[in-house]
């Protein structure tokens, strides 16, 4: 994060690190995930896409350091976060603010473009009925406008390789691995 942060990438501030490298304490973040403030403000859905789209080629930009791991699907040279989608952005007062970085690695932007895009899309909408369809409509247009920043075939490409490996997560219950694999066919069809 101190890396990103050195190159204006909008990361927390790392305040103290333990001497064996295991605990960290990072800056308080005031705000609310993109999530949340999605629900509060659903008029801002476009201006959320943007900025999640923003914020993955912002961070694609940046040359990856030496000590990071090769991502687990996919062939590139890119710095991805693997996990950058609305749950992981704060929104503050100054701007948004990437957080969870435990799946940082190289590889190919359209890998971490396509597993945001899988993630949005796999996960169950609460309630039946209106609510249900609402969010469901709200969900499609942050993902479709979100995609339309990126060259959508070549993100469809990485999300088979992304959904066999994410499914491989022994805390996914099968639900949730159903929900994966339903992504993927949605995503190819769209493609």
């Amino acid at each position: 994060m101190d890396y990103l942060a050195s190159n204006g990438y909008p990361v927390p501030a790392v305040e103290e690190l333990s001497d064996d490298g295991h605990g960290l304490v990072m800056e308080r973040i005031d705000g609310r995930s993109m999530v949340e403030a999605l629900s509060r403000a659903p008029w801002t859905l476009h201006r959320s896409a943007d900025t999640l789209a923003t914020l993955h080629r912002r961070l694609h930009e940046i040359p990856p350091p030496d000590f990071l791991q090769r991502a687990p699907v996919g062939e590139g040279a890119s710095l991805l976060h693997l996990d950058l989608h609305p749950l992981n952005v704060m929104i503050t007062k100054t701007g948004p603010v990437v957080i969870d970085w435990t799946n940082a690695c190289i590889g190919n932007p359209d890998t971490d473009v396509a597993l945001a895009w899988l993630l949005m899309s796999a996960g169950e909408l609460p309630d039946a009925g209106v609510r249900h369809r609402v969010l469901g409509f709200g969900r499609t247009v942050l993902t479709n406008r979100f995609l339309a920043r990126f060259d959508r075939a070549a993100i469809a490409r990485e999300l088979r390789p992304l959904a066999t490996w994410k499914t491989t997560d022994s805390h996914l219950s099968d639900e949730e691995i159903e929900g994966v694999w339903r992504a993927v066919e949605r995503g190819e069809q769209q493609a």
